[in-house]
Order: C-alpha cells, then sequence, then structure tokens
C-alpha cells in the first residue's frame, strides 16, 4: 500500500471527537493553528469562490468569546426555558480550549447554489479536523448553544445568504476516544457494474 495512503488512512480513522470537558488546558501555538488555517484554505471550491471565513479566539479571547456567547443564549431564550446547566457549559467550554474557531460560509457569488458553498466550507473545516489530528490535537466542531440562532449571525455582522457552520474548539487532551460505525459501509454503497 502506499505509504502516503497510508498515513491519509490513518488520520481520517483515527480522527475523533473530543468535547472540551476532556481538554486538559495545554495551549496550541498560533503557529499551528495557522498551519490548520492553510489546509482549509486548500479546500474544493467551485469558481475559486472561497466562501470560507474564519474568527479565531485565542488567549483571553476565548473566555470572552464563550462568555459573549453564553450572555447572547440568556438574552435570547425564554425564561420558562433557559437552563442555567446550559449557560455553564456554554462558559466551560471556553474554559479548557486553547482555541476557538467560528467557522462561516460568507457568499460572495449568487450563481453558485448555496448548497455548494455549504459543502466547500465543510471541506475546510474537515481539512482542518484532519490536521489537527496529525498535529495530535483534540477537537469539536459543534452547532450547540446559540451557533445556528439568528442573534449569533447578528453578532458577527453577517449578511442574511451568509450562515456559521460551527465552533471548532481546539485543546490538548489526555483521552483518546475508540472510533467505531454502525452500519456497515456494505449497507451505504451500491456499485453499478
Amino acid at each position: 500500500m502506499n505509504n502516503d495512503f497510508s498515513t491519509l488512512s490513518a488520520i481520517i480513522k483515527n480522527r475523533r471527537s473530543i468535547k472540551p470537558v476532556m481538554f486538559n488546558g495545554n495551549k496550541i501555538p498560533d503557529e499551528q493553528i495557522e498551519q490548520l488555517l492553510e489546509l482549509a484554505d486548500w479546500a474544493p471550491t467551485h469558481t475559486f469562490s472561497e466562501p470560507w471565513r474564519f474568527v479565531v479566539y485565542s488567549g483571553k479571547k476565548v473566555n470572552d468569546f464563550s462568555r459573549q456567547h453564553a450572555l447572547l443564549y440568556q438574552q435570547f431564550t425564554l425564561a420558562e426555558k433557559f437552563m442555567q446547566g446550559k449557560f455553564d457549559s456554554i462558559i466551560a467550554n471556553g474554559e479548557k480550549s486553547s482555541h476557538l474557531i467560528v467557522c462561516i460560509m460568507k457568499r460572495s457569488n449568487e450563481k453558485i447554489p448555496a448548497m455548494e458553498e455549504l459543502a466547500a466550507v465543510s471541506c475546510a473545516v474537515q481539512n482542518i479536523l484532519l490536521g489537527a489530528q496529525a498535529l495530535d490535537i483534540a477537537t469539536l466542531w459543534s452547532t450547540g448553544g446559540m451557533i445556528l440562532h439568528p442573534a449569533m449571525k447578528n453578532y458577527f455582522q453577517l449578511n442574511e445568504q451568509d450562515h456559521i457552520l460551527g465552533i471548532l474548539f481546539l485543546g490538548k487532551t489526555n483521552e483518546h476516544n475508540e472510533g467505531h460505525r454502525k452500519i456497515a459501509l456494505s449497507e451505504k454503497v451500491v456499485w453499478q457494474k
């Protein structure tokens, strides 16, 4: 088997989502985050629209943003639906995270179907996740909290046609999850020969 394929295969098969509560608080050098963003920039894109945009939080800005996120949740949640545990969890997710990356799809060409732009940004995010795995960085791609709420879109001053695809929580961990699939590949593939 080709050595490059073996390496890539191992990175893909070993990549796992690790919740920030399992991070150990160790910091990642900004240079490694820049390397991951460079990988993201090589995602496939229709007509070179390159719709991915990233807002990166590091240092004390991680906790500042987590607090702002929690306050948005409090502000835009009806009192009877507000959960103090969720509020606290949003804040806690930033406490052990080294960096947060907010992943945005910025529409620039209305002739390209929005689905293709979303797919391009998703590929960019996957490039970050795979690069993080190769650098032994724990990640969680989350759409929890207020990420998909219009208030978050307003917070980032996005246009109506733009979308936030989630937050990437990045950190270091001593934990490693084992991967598995619930459905056999043979049940998900139809060969036509």
